[in-house]
């Protein structure tokens, strides 16, 4: 007797379960001056939290992709949880023991763990879920985690004011685990042959089009092509660039165009929204206009808007073109797991997006970094964002070159009559 197979919608619900949950990370900020002020930890110290936790995010799911190939989204989820909920819990018997080392080890390495292993146990497994709709799906997970700031700052906030750190941790880590786990339990991966009601009569009657991939490649044989690597220097480049605004949006709102310190805190919360709204947006259009061309609109419009911010003293202006970087920025992220599905399959795209994510892992340490240098050096930002304005350059040549070689990869299988199981990976 044939499965009936589960709501295609509740499964992207579960994923924003699970993103919306890992996503918090994003607000750990909110623990930065608590622990300053219980502790007398520095700036850095803590702060290097969540380099760790975002660095172990990037090797986990580099190291574990192959592991939610091979076990499923459901056991991947399950997993996730765990490491996720166990270092949010163990981080307040770090604080309890005032362990700056253990933060470093349960927050940092193992929540990262499940950072990583949650970031990409629900993705594959939902573009094989929307053949329809690749963009739209993986783009409503991706923005839960962009979201899911804004979601947790209060609730941390009034947690830590009413219970304090300790309580506050153990509190988030045990509601966490429990979304995590009740959203990982529905996953699972759609039967062989499956397809959307009524998709089949579309694409039959001409009403809708059934799109091909490129290849059907294994994880191991994707990083033997050129493409593999255009991809990760791509995303690599908008994110690094990203990071260094996200890093520097508020000290050039204060110095640069004269806001004030209330006004820089509440535009960095606005814009936050504006990176979700961009993670489905965008994701939602690369469905309509294809993820070369989206990726390509990603570096044409910020080429635009690096090279004039640092001209910019409109207040008006200012905040416009930063919410625009910003909906590029989380567009990047939403639009990658399927520009990966169009190119090599989804054979094993787990393991290919676990690979690609290790460019986020590697911008997440350069573009601070080198924001920060710049200011050192020249005594403002403005002189950096025109160098990330040349990486654009870079990035949009890359997005040029890597059309050529879907062209002929292309051709290459139109030449033959019997469609390939996969493809030389000699290039």
């Amino acid at each position: 007797m044939k499965k009936k197979p589960k709501n295609r919608w509740l499964i992207a619900l579960s994923a924003v379960g699970i993103h919306i949950s890992i996503g918090s990370v994003y607000a750990w900020s909110n623990f930065t001056n608590p622990l300053i002020d219980q502790f007398g930890w520095t700036t850095s110290q803590v702060q290097l939290t969540f380099s760790i936790a975002i660095l172990f995010l990037g090797l986990s799911a580099a190291f574990f992709g192959s592991f939610v190939e091979k076990y499923g989204p459901r056991k991947a989820g399950l997993v996730a949880a765990f490491f996720f909920g166990a270092g949010i819990i163990g981080s307040g018997f770090a604080v309890s023991a005032s362990s700056l080392p253990l933060l470093y080890v349960f927050y940092g390495a193992l929540g990262g763990i499940g950072l990583g292993i949650g970031y990409i146990a629900p993705v594959s497994t939902l573009v094989k879920w929307f053949p329809d709709r690749r963009g739209l799906a993986t783009g409503l997970a991706i923005m839960g985690f962009g979201f899911a700031a804004a979601i947790s700052s209060p609730i941390m906030e009034a947690l830590i004011t009413s219970v304090g750190i300790e309580q506050t941790f153990y509190i988030l880590g045990a509601s966490y685990f429990v979304i995590m786990l009740l959203s990982s339990l529905y996953l699972e991966k759609p039967q062989e042959g499956w397809s959307p009601a009524g998709f089949e009569e579309k694409v039959n009657s001409g009403k809708a089009e059934r799109k091909t991939d490129l290849s059907q490649l294994t994880a191991n044989e994707a990083v033997k092509t050129k493409r593999f690597y255009y991809l990760w220097f791509m995303l690599f480049i908008n994110v690094t660039c990203g990071i260094a605004i996200l890093s520097a949006a508020k000290p050039m709102a204060i110095d640069s165009i004269g806001m004030t310190t209330v006004q820089a805190a509440a535009l960095v919360g606005v814009l936050g929204i504006f990176n979700g709204l961009g993670r489905l947006g965008w994701a939602t259009i690369s469905d309509y206009i294809g993820r070369p061309n989206t990726y390509t609109a990603f570096f044409i419009i910020q080429i635009a808007l690096f090279a004039l911010l640092p001209f910019t003293t409109n207040a008006i202006f200012f905040q416009i073109m930063l919410a625009i970087i910003y909906t590029c920025y989380g567009g990047g992220f939403a639009s990658i797991p399927a520009y990966i599905a169009d190119i090599f399959g989804t054979k094993q795209l787990g393991a290919i997006h676990g690979y690609i994510l290790t460019a986020w892992a590697a911008a997440g340490l350069a573009g601070p970094l080198f924001a920060a240098f710049m200011k050192d050096q020249t005594g403002s930002y403005e002189s950096s964002l025109l160098f990330f304005a040349g990486l654009f350059v870079v990035a949009l040549v890359i997005s040029m070159v890597i059309r050529l070689d879907i062209r002929r990869i292309r051709t290459q299988n139109e030449k033959v009559s019997v469609p390939a199981k996969g493809e030389t990976v000699t290039d």
